[in-house]
């Protein structure tokens, strides 16, 4: 029987991930490099996949409990054979996205299938590949990276949009059809980072400032300030948070600003 002395004397290791395996893909840079490297912190052993494997290389490159390996999500069998050759994986954490900004009337059919592989298909494989496993043995956490764009919108994102509400709702049902089998399913959703999917925004001063004046902090964030999350969802310390969308944005949401950006 756990008393209650037993359980403040765990709470010094909540957030471990001693003994636990974890893969990240997107590790090559930005909130994918900071996610590997937070979790590997934590005691986790981390694959940095990336389709870039130099770039995997260097995230690789901080520690002896990280090891790189090559991944392009958009070939579908090449996802499944990296949940085959990569063995037993406690946590998977996906981070890579694209975005093309334009109206949805001036959007092409070409541009559509692109933002949608990356976005939503690859991520439809990714959980379909490594929750497999996950469900055989019984135990998993599996952190998707949505946005505050699959709840808030604006001119010219309507497709990335609909990318980011689906992935969530995506993992919502593989939560509810995963969790009896002990695999647990979240969504991270940044509001603005200085990352380079945001370049474009940063190189417009009246845009980029408009942004930081949305978030109720003032200010965009940095990619470690995403690690927390990625920890938080992959440890104990959530044992209990599946099929959610944690809000990680410096208020943008709570107090919905609205601009119109160049289009």
């Amino acid at each position: 029987m756990t008393t209650t002395d037993d359980r403040v004397a765990a709470y010094a290791d909540l957030f471990r991930l001693d003994g636990r395996r974890a893969v990240v893909v997107g590790a090559g840079s930005g909130i994918g490099r900071e996610s590997a490297l937070a979790l590997a912190a934590h005691g986790a052993e981390v694959v940095c996949a990336d389709r870039d494997l130099e770039a995997a290389e260097q995230t690789a490159a901080h520690g002896g409990s990280l090891s790189a390996y090559a991944l392009d999500v958009l070939d579908a069998a090449a996802v499944d054979r990296a949940a085959t050759e990569l063995g037993a994986v406690d946590v998977l954490v996906f981070t890579a996205a694209t975005n093309v900004r334009k109206r949805v009337l001036d959007y092409s059919a070409e541009e559509f299938d692109r933002v949608v592989s990356l976005n939503l298909r690859a991520a439809f494989d990714l959980v379909r590949a490594f929750g497999a496993g996950m469900a055989e043995r019984g135990r998993g956490s599996i952190i998707g990276f949505s946005s505050i764009r699959a709840v808030a919108v604006e001119p010219g994102q309507g497709v990335y949009a609909a990318t980011k509400a689906g992935l969530v709702q995506l993992l919502r049902t593989a939560a509810a059809e995963l969790g009896p089998a002990g695999v647990r399913l979240n969504a991270v959703a940044p509001g603005i980072v200085d990352t380079p999917l945001t370049a474009q925004i940063k190189d417009v001063p009246a845009w980029a400032q408009a942004y930081a004046d949305k978030s109720a902090l003032g200010r965009w964030s940095r990619p470690d300030e995403l690690a927390g999350a990625v920890v938080y969802l992959a440890s104990d310390a959530s044992s209990y948070v599946t099929g959610a969308q944690l809000a990680v944005d410096g208020g943008w949401t709570a107090i919905d600003g609205r601009f119109t950006p160049p289009t």
